[in-house]
């Protein structure tokens, strides 16, 4: 990634005063607004009215600001906040395919995402090809004149594999394709949009948030693409009505503010972990790790400044023996049995059983999720030492190691 570009910087440099001269942003908890005259709410129906709010489905103050923060986070010239990382997902795709379009996602993706793409959008006729990500011969042989978008993750969920954005960027471009990637797993780590990337959406339950606390979702994109979402005619945000509370959005503004310092300590932790994993000859997955099949990859397209992530996984083999260890880890005290991510605590689950359980289990089987991979999202631990040492405990008293 171009250092030039500091996504910290460009969020830092924002300046969003109160009302009164607040520190931080009003929130404006209005559902609609007023309008001083009649022709000013007219202009500001069809689009042509700057500075002016209508209605909180279409825009808020509040959520505008944590839109530009997000803008500003990626690059991009807007951004729009969702209700849930699936609303980000479904508006993007609902927007650009029509019925008769067709899709190519990386098979490798989250639960929710694959189950969208695979089974809900047959309602509409619109066609998906799923494809190993990595293998760019078969992404390309996949494209077809009505295909509308290249859809991928930056780190994938469960298996961590990294995307080649130029290499798909160009792939996508070559044939009129639009490539939008989810960045769920990477905030700051990956800037998709300055690696080419059309459009980049966010689950920002998960890291931008940190606290799990809320459901949200961003989709940062052209200042074209946010107000054909947003018009009140044919805009799919304006009419699906995904909208964010905006009492929601003025908190993940502020906690947008730490997540330098917060991605900086994940992947510190997780780094550890996967070492200490490495020392003991536990099967893992970890980015950061040289032998990973992407490591010099991600190095190339990475923001250094803020490691490889927090995401790990282990691969215990069988769901009989993961499960016995996750309930014991939290037992001790290593973290939550639980899904999600981004978490200050470190949360652990078995993705097959989990949060890709909407794949079916021979799709699961042919692109290699192994079904004991267990995921880690290592969490803010202070002292994760002790962590490590309660989960080589746990290990060793299953006799997993």
């Amino acid at each position: 990634m171009d250092k030039k570009y500091d996504p910290a910087t460009a969020i830092q440099k924002l300046e969003q005063f109160g009302e009164f001269g607040g520190v931080n942003p009003s929130i404006t908890d209005s559902a609609t607004f007023t309008f001083l005259q009649e022709e000013s709410m007219i202009k500001t129906f069809h689009g042509e009215m700057e500075g002016c709010y209508l209605y909180s489905r279409h825009w808020n103050p509040s959520n505008k600001y944590l839109s530009e923060a997000l803008a500003a986070l990626e690059g991009t010239e807007m951004a729009w906040v969702t209700g849930s990382g699936m609303a980000a997902i479904t508006t993007v795709l609902l927007q650009l395919c029509n019925s008769g379009d067709h899709i190519v996602s990386s098979v490798t993706t989250y639960g929710g995402t694959y189950a969208f793409l695979a089974n809900y959008l047959k309602k509409f006729n619109i066609e998906v090809t799923f494809v190993n990500i990595t293998d760019h011969e078969s992404v390309r042989k996949a494209m077809r004149p009505n295909t509308k978008v290249l859809y991928t993750e930056t780190m994938t969920n469960p298996m961590l594999q990294i995307s080649d954005i130029p290499v798909l960027a160009e792939i996508a471009h070559a044939n009129g394709t639009q490539l939008v990637v989810d960045n769920t797993f990477t905030p700051m780590i990956f800037a998709p949009y300055q690696l080419g990337a059309d459009i980049v959406v966010y689950s920002m339950t998960k890291f931008i948030n940190g606290k799990n606390d809320a459901v949200a979702g961003a989709i940062c994109a052209s200042k074209e693409f946010v107000d054909a979402i947003s018009n009140v005619n044919d805009g799919t945000a304006m009419l699906l009505g995904p909208v964010l509370d905006p009492l929601r959005s003025s908190n993940i503004l502020k906690n947008l503010a730490t997540l330098h310092i917060r991605m900086q300590k994940h992947s510190e932790n997780a780094a550890y972990l996967a070492k200490k994993f490495k020392s003991i000859g536990l099967k893992h997955v970890y980015p950061g790790d040289p032998e990973f099949p992407q490591h010099e990859l991600m190095k190339r397209m990475m923001n250094p400044d803020f490691g490889f992530g927090g995401m790990i996984a282990i691969d215990l083999e069988t769901a009989e023996q993961a499960a016995p260890f996750m309930e014991r880890m939290q037992d001790k005290g290593v973290g939550y049995h639980a899904v999600s991510l981004g978490y200050f605590k470190t949360l652990f689950s078995n993705s097959g059983k989990s949060t890709s359980s909407e794949v079916p289990d021979e799709i699961q089987q042919e692109m290699g999720l192994s079904p004991g991979l267990v995921r880690f999202s290592v969490g803010l631990d202070h002292n994760i030492e002790r962590s490590y040492q309660l989960i080589e405990e746990t290990l060793r008293e299953l006799n997993y190691i």
